[in-house]
């Protein structure tokens, strides 16, 4: 399948199931159409501000199911999953870096750094265009241009291990 049929899909799923999700008290993470072997999996991750349950991924489920269903989108068949985008989650859209903004987050850079850094850890500023600002541990003010890097990603789990 070509990537701009793929781009074509999420783009669709994303605005048939983004006013499901509003009605439940949730919201549209990520929507991701992939394929892993033989298969395809259509991937929706879903948030709200209180930690997500099974309950409610159950929910969304049964909500979203049939919208797909009707609509139709893809002609292929897939494997539908619904979930939590979990922690660590990457950063891909301004809206995911909005609503983050001032908690710690990693920049898994490309290449390395003029000072030989490949991974920036630092809270989250602001983005601006292209250009994503972190917050040092001494204070001092980073700029990564998001070409540069190959992800951001929440550290919301790094106390835990």
């Amino acid at each position: 399948m070509a990537k701009e049929k793929m781009g074509g899909t999420v783009q669709i799923v994303e605005a048939l199931v983004t006013p499901v999700l509003e009605e439940l008290g949730l919201r549209l993470w990520d929507v991701r159409f992939e394929k892993e072997g033989p298969d395809w999996f259509l991937r929706i991750f879903i948030d709200r501000d209180t930690p997500l349950d099974i309950a409610a991924c159950e929910a969304a489920t049964r909500a979203i199911n049939p919208v797909i269903d009707q609509a139709d989108p893809i002609s292929q068949s897939y494997y539908l999953e619904v979930g939590g985008p979990g922690l660590g989650r990457k950063l891909t859209r301004d809206s995911h870096f909005a609503a983050k903004c001032g908690q710690k987050v990693l920049a898994h850079l490309i290449r390395a750094n003029d000072a030989g850094e490949r991974e920036i850890k630092g809270l989250l500023r602001k983005k601006e265009g292209t250009a994503v600002t972190l917050e040092r541990e001494d204070g001092s003010l980073v700029v990564i241009d998001t070409k540069d890097a190959s992800y951001f990603k929440l550290c919301d789990d790094e106390d835990l291990f």
